[in-house]
């Protein structure tokens, strides 16, 4: 059998300097020295007698070679880890780590609300939560660095032959209004009228804008006619951006939870029209499931969406 010429160690040590840019902020990270960050390397490049990095410039770019071996080496630990959490898993929930994945709107407004349900049952176990767009928490599930996540939006073409999607719950979609707006009395307004508001909206590059303009002329609301006022890149920016009299704007209901029973913004009814997406659950059939995250998936997602408490919120705000 041929000597494996690379310690898991080394392998971290790589994926550090990637991820943090630097070998110094990568030593920072893993709180070992910056000479034996570049020590490792460079034993590495010995042993494999290849080089892995492009010396000169202040960013740490890796060669052909490193990238090869980056790619692979990611793949390896991801499985060192998934085997902790399997053996971490013979001592059923009496420990562990749960890694749960989510997207923006629903990573900072529902997933805190399950993970605290979770927590209450199970306090031994530990809980990792990732939220980023829905495309790179997808490649994350798919390459077993999260055990499973629930997102907003449509999964990436080349993952739906790898990851299991099941539908979730319905998230409403809010026109919110200030408080002073003078729609804000009215019980309804039309279509047409909302071409005649100025909307605050998140960036063009966010993936959640591009969910809602979907979503809407699904619904047969021509987004690319709406006056918007400004841009702004987070979900509490474009809330009090409203809340301040500055425009009107499309949320999910869970983000407005709080402030709806303020009563510090207004909810806008269209007229005939309601505005839903789906939320799913997304996971890798192919990967280890370990107990912790069977639990969660069986557990707290069906006992959030189906609590009388949940449906009293949501009735509360129709």
């Amino acid at each position: 059998m041929t000597d494996i010429p690379f310690t898991i160690d080394q392998l971290r040590i790589l994926k550090a300097i990637v991820s943090e840019g630097s070998f110094k902020r990568a030593a920072d990270a893993l709180y070992i020295s910056q000479p034996a960050v570049s020590l490792q390397v460079q034993s590495l490049e010995r042993q494999l007698n290849v080089p892995l990095f492009n010396r000169g410039g202040k960013k740490a770019r890796l060669t052909e070679s490193g990238q090869l071996l980056i790619r692979y080496g990611g793949r390896i630990l991801a499985l060192c880890e998934e085997t902790c959490r399997a053996l971490e898993d013979l001592q059923s929930l009496q420990g562990g780590t749960l890694i749960v994945g989510a997207s923006q709107t629903t990573g900072t407004y529902l997933m805190p609300r399950l993970i605290g349900l979770f927590r209450q049952r199970y306090p031994q176990v530990a809980v990792q939560l990732q939220v980023h767009s829905t495309r790179r928490i997808s490649w994350s599930v798919a390459n077993g660095q999260v055990d499973l996540a629930v997102i907003g939006g449509e999964i990436p073409s080349e993952l739906q032959q790898v990851l299991q999607v099941t539908s979730y719950a319905e998230d409403e979609l809010a026109l919110i209004l200030p408080k002073s707006h003078p729609f804000s009395t009215s019980a309804n307004i039309k279509k047409e009228d909302l071409y005649r508001l100025r909307f605050i909206a998140l960036d063009t590059q966010s993936t959640i804008r591009t969910v809602i303009d979907q979503i809407l002329n699904q619904n047969g609301i021509d987004s690319s006619r709406f006056m918007i006022e400004m841009e702004l890149n987070s979900i509490e920016a474009i809330k009090n951006a409203v809340q301040s009299g500055l425009g009107a704007a499309f949320v999910s209901v869970s983000a407005i939870a709080k402030e709806l029973e303020l009563g510090i913004l207004h909810w806008a009814k269209i007229e005939n029209v309601t505005i839903k997406r789906m939320l799913s659950i997304i996971i890798n059939p192919n990967r280890y499931r370990s107990k912790a995250a069977e639990t969660f998936t069986q557990e707290i997602l069906t006992l959030f969406v189906n609590s009388p408490q949940t449906s009293k919120n949501l009735e509360r705000h129709e």
